[in-house]
């Protein structure tokens, strides 16, 4: 992650010490001759311990942690060129990591221009860029662990050791899609760190994330994990099953080994959400786990080589988990199956509730994903899904994803679409059309799409709460398919005659999912 601009911080941080000093010292308490002779009160003994586990932890781990310095050399760019837009070619020069350095904010600022202005013509100057962030040390032989978007583009990147020393990487392989990369250096007598399951960690652990934030390098900060499978959707495109933490990551971090009191590393801290670009105590790390097996595979082959399913997922929420039949967080749900696919030739079903892959329990879309991608391509697994009510096992052998999978072009429905044949039901606030070929084809739907268009929610009503827009393609009502208007009015009658939310399974150019709508 960039660097912060140091200098207004450094001198509030140190009236903000002068400042907790003074008043340290006036709120002390006075001895008085009664006082005078009492013992200090002894620490608890389970605080000492934290302590003493503290130090040793840092102490073991804190020479494997590196701080890596990634740099871009000067470069011109030719032509107009408008920052921030689709072909943003100073962005396109830059590292990830780069991007948003203040300092690249500031040269626009000396060209008199900002954000979504254009650039003169002309040959342009854009100097050498440095951004820092952090990795650790898995192998004696110089391998190193840190993000993709810590060094991916860079010209160089020089490593710099607890002890001093600093070294050119020799290699550097990155993933953008896992957030992962492996950066080799030629050095002798390096202390590489433990490297522990991330699978065995659990919310309320205690961890330790060491880096250099805003440059400070060999940084311990403590915390605890608050939640494992994470996808806070910050990583477009990407592999998203974090370890959410608490333990202080602010920008610097990015690369370094999240540990927990064995001294074994269990994760490579790599975000943060936040309002104001610092800690806000919500911290995320890429499970070791994941790290591992991405990074052998980029020694080996130098490129990440992923299994696919062909489904469409979402998690198990309260109201789906009722519909369902399945417990609250158990298994993710099937809500599309793609032709000509793993799941397909497994028979895999829309609605089908995947609670098991290859004898381990499935929570989360996030870690389904993890668990598929990382089983070996060719190769058959069984899955264990509820359908109707019972577990089901089924074979599937999965396949190694395709380039392209995964990309998806978002079409926007048109303004004027006319409304043709379209239907009202004023209790739900929704209003649908038939889905022909031609509005299915503005809308972007591939053509075995079929079911009614919504072309209207009304504000406030059960549909606008239930998450439905227009646009949106309607597929199932409960488990019956509609093709038309009358038969999702026949199905919605039905569903308020059993007095039951009912069951829609909708669908965007994006994807399907199912979702629970009032009908009472």
């Amino acid at each position: 992650m960039p660097l912060r601009n140091m200098s207004g911080w450094i001198g509030g941080a140190t009236l903000g010490v002068a400042a907790a000093g003074a008043a340290a010292v006036l709120a002390q308490p006075q001895l008085t001759p009664d006082r005078a002779g009492e013992k200090p009160v002894d620490k608890p003994a389970i605080v000492s311990g934290f302590s003493d586990v503290f130090r040793a932890v840092s102490k073991e781990v804190t020479p494997a942690v590196v701080t890596i310095e990634a740099r871009t050399s000067g470069r011109r760019v030719e032509g107009q060129t408008q920052f921030g837009g689709d072909e943003d070619q100073f962005e396109e020069l830059l590292p990830p990591g780069f991007r948003n350095d203040p300092r690249f904010e500031e040269l626009f600022r000396r060209f008199g221009q900002m954000p979504g202005r254009t650039m003169p013509r002309g040959r342009t100057f854009v100097p050498p860029q440095q951004a820092k962030g952090s990795g650790v040390i898995i192998d004696s032989s110089g391998v190193i662990l840190t993000n993709s978007h810590v060094v991916n583009g860079a010209d160089e990147v020089l490593v710099k050791l607890t002890d001093g020393r600093e070294f050119v990487a020799t290699e550097v392989k990155t993933d953008p899609k896992s957030d992962v990369a492996v950066v080799k250096i030629e050095a002798d007598n390096l202390t590489p760190a433990a490297v522990g399951d991330s699978d065995e960690m659990q919310v309320g652990d205690w961890v330790l994330a060491i880096g250099s934030p805003f440059g400070l390098d060999t940084t311990v900060t403590a915390g605890i994990i608050s939640a494992k499978h994470r996808g806070p959707g910050i990583m477009e495109g990407g592999r998203e099953d974090f370890i959410q933490t608490d333990a202080a990551i602010n920008p610097g971090n990015s690369g370094g080994p999240l540990v927990n009191l064995n001294g074994q590393v269990i994760g490579i801290s790599t975000a943060i959400s936040s309002r104001g670009g610092g800690n806000d105590g919500v911290g995320f790390a890429v499970p070791v786990n994941m790290a591992k097996w991405v990074a052998s595979q980029l020694l080996e082959k130098g490129k990440v080589e992923r299994s696919f399913l062909g489904v469409g997922i979402q998690p198990v929420t309260s109201s789906l988990a009722d519909q369902f039949g399945v417990p609250v967080g158990t298994g993710v749900v099937v809500n599309n199956v793609f032709p000509k696919t793993p799941a397909a030739d497994a028979d895999l079903k829309t609605g089908d509730v995947i609670v098991e892959v290859n004898g381990k329990a499935v929570s989360s879309p996030q870690q389904l994903q993890g668990l598929v991608e990382q089983l070996k391509a060719d190769k058959e697994y069984t899955f264990k899904v509820m359908r109707d009510g019972k577990e089901v096992p089924v074979g599937v052998k999965v396949a190694a994803m395709p380039t392209e999978y995964g990309q998806t072009i978002v079409a926007k429905p048109p303004a004027d679409e006319p409304k043709k044949d379209a239907a009202s039901f004023e209790d739900l606030g929704l209003e649908v059309s038939p889905l022909t070929a031609d509005v299915g084809e503005q809308l972007g739907f591939d053509e075995n799409v079929s079911g009614v268009v919504i072309t209207q929610v009304d504000e406030g009503s059960p549909a606008q709460t239930a998450g439905l827009e227009a646009g949106i393609v309607i597929e199932r009502v409960g488990k019956q398919a509609v093709t038309n208007v009358d038969e999702f009015r026949s199905a919605i009658e039905a569903a308020k005659n059993d007095g039951k939310n009912v069951l829609l399974l909708v669908r965007t150019p994006q994807g399907g999912r199912f979702l629970t709508l009032k009908t009472k």
